[in-house]
């Protein structure tokens, strides 16, 4: 969603021209199929019973859902919630999320779990056909399900007029405007606990950036890949060739010149009180410790870094962010990256919610809804839900 103006000067070209909302028929009258990205947690409210969690995808939806309700289109949205694996669950009903949904859009009718179909993930043809009978339009809002060549996804393009939702427009403007001639300097923020999540998003960014700032627990394993003792922090082996090989190939990336650290014994607070001591090392952990957040000095210094960049791209937490004695790192990030002057983005769910619950979306130009979709397009440069809209024939809109 978006914070600041993320539409300054506009988006650049290079991912695509897709159809928009206003490139399908008049839809007044029509029945419109919205794929959506509803798959929001759950909890169980007084009364027991079961209710959305976290609205903030929900809310995603709305402007494309009033947009087609406004113009007379009779809306129906579809969505996948959790992982079923292709059989009914009661687990994961669409109930909860349809009370929510049409409370905020009266009038949307709301499919049950389309991955209560083993078709959906298969992107099986018969499921498509009848997924779409009956339907005379097809809008794709869900850009955290774009990745997957589903058959909710990349099937109906091929069979209705289609275009993009309003979420899924904004959300490859601004990643657009980051991946397509940035302005400069460009620095990437990249956190989180392993290397072989985001391997592949480093080195598209390292050809990119003028900075690359690498956080999280798998900061370990391209430090010890130059070298340094990592004490008892995560450290993937089989990667240690892989990560010096990408430091020798470039000269963008900062890693952590200090830590904080837990001793030997020590217990995180992942739902439960932590234990243990903590202690701030320099590059180097001793035996034993295990490294869970960035220390001072490196916050220090990558936020220097951050407030003199014009585009600023943050995935991932810095470190341990639910034990309050590891936060301070993820921390001082966000209020740099909101209070950078730059262009702002911040992609993935667990970097989503920090500056949510900081109180820093709106100083922040655009906070992805995706998080593996956000990796891919940076990594790949394209999604195959984003393929697919542009393949459908412009005879049919």
């Amino acid at each position: 969603m978006t914070g600041r103006d993320a539409a300054a000067g506009g988006p650049p070209a290079g991912l695509g021209e897709l159809p928009r909302l206003e490139d399908l028929p008049p839809v007044d009258g029509r029945r419109v199929l919205v794929r959506s990205d509803l798959n929001s947690p759950l909890r169980t409210g007084e009364g027991g019973a079961v209710e959305v969690a976290d609205d903030f995808r929900l809310r995603a939806s709305v402007p494309t859902l009033e947009w087609l309700v406004a113009r007379g289109a009779r809306v129906t949205v579809c969505s996948h919630l959790g992982r079923p694996n292709g059989r009914p669950d009661p687990r994961y009903e669409m109930a909860p999320v349809r009370r929510a949904l049409e409370a905020m859009v009266p009038g949307v009718e709301v499919m049950e779990n389309l991955r209560f179909d083993p078709g959906e993930e298969a992107d099986d043809p018969d499921f498509v056909r009848r997924l779409v009978d009956g339907f005379d339009c097809y809008v794709n809002d869900a850009f955290g399900s774009s990745h997957r060549a589903h058959a909710s996804i990349v099937g109906p393009p091929a069979l209705l007029p289609s275009a993009a939702g309003r979420l899924l427009q904004r959300e490859v403007e601004a990643l657009s405007r980051v991946l397509v001639d940035p302005a400069r300097p460009f620095v990437a923020v990249v956190g989180g606990a392993k290397v072989a999540d985001k391997l592949g998003v480093m080195r598209s960014l390292a050809v990119k950036v003028d900075h690359l700032l690498l956080g999280g627990a798998m900061a370990f394993t391209f430090l010890a890949a130059l070298g340094h003792e990592v004490g008892a922090s995560h450290l993937e082996e089989d990667l240690l060739g892989e990560a010096k090989s990408l430091l020798a190939s470039t000269a963008v990336v900062e890693l952590p010149s200090d830590a904080l650290a837990l001793s030997p014994g020590g217990e995180l607070a992942l739902g439960g009180p932590g234990t243990g001591e903590v202690r701030t090392f320099g590059a180097d952990l001793e035996a034993g410790w295990t490294g869970a957040d960035i220390g001072p000095a490196t916050a220090a210094r990558f936020s220097d870094l951050i407030g003199r960049a014009a585009t600023v791209l943050w995935n991932g937490p810095l470190g341990v962010s639910e034990d309050d004695r590891f936060a301070a790192g993820t921390r001082v990030i966000a209020y740099a990256v909101a209070d950078s002057p730059g262009f702002t983005v911040v992609g993935g769910g667990e970097t989503a919610a920090a500056v949510a619950a900081l109180g820093l979306s709106e100083r922040i130009d655009h906070v992805s809804s995706g998080g593996g979709a956000t990796l891919e397009l940076i990594e790949n440069g394209d999604l195959p839900g984003l393929a697919a809209l542009r393949a459908s024939a412009p005879a049919r809109r």
